[in-house]
């Protein structure tokens, strides 16, 4: 990969919460339910309490992807849109998988059917869903391992 995967700091927050939140309004076709500050607090002062965050930067150091997991659970993924299709995803969820119990969950909204593809591709299987999220969105649990 002619990527760096560095573990998340401050300076790569905005960059982050911006493909994160215009991915978001892609993909689900509806504006955020949390204002950009929200966000950047979420992403900067939540997510690490239970998660390691993975980020990936191009040449110029600037944040291209984004992966919060622990040893049981992707929470987020996130690929700029300007860099998918290049491996980038697949690499950070070797990376989750290396560092996992050798089980791990995710969720993906039912409406993202390229995310669906792609984690079935990496031998995850759906096991679930619900409407339990704060978009009020069905999705879908996958599971891969044990």
């Amino acid at each position: 990969m002619k990527y760096q995967v560095v573990e998340f700091k401050e300076k790569y927050a905005e960059d982050i919460t911006c493909f994160w939140r215009s991915t978001m309004q892609e993909v689900l076709n509806i504006n955020p339910v949390h204002s950009f500050e929200s966000h950047l607090h979420f992403l900067s002062h939540i997510l690490p309490l239970s998660y390691r965050i993975r980020v990936v930067t191009n040449h110029e150091d600037h944040a291209i992807g984004f992966i919060a997991f622990n040893e049981k659970e992707i929470n987020q993924l996130y690929i700029r849109s300007d860099y998918r299709n290049q491996g980038i995803g697949q690499y950070l969820v070797q990376l989750a998988k290396q560092q996992s119990s050798g089980c791990l969950e995710l969720r993906t909204f039912e409406v993202n059917q390229r995310a669906i593809r792609f984690y079935q591709s990496l031998g995850f299987v759906a096991c679930g869903g619900s409407c339990d999220n704060e978009e009020g969105l069905p999705d879908i649990l996958f599971r891969w391992g044990k």
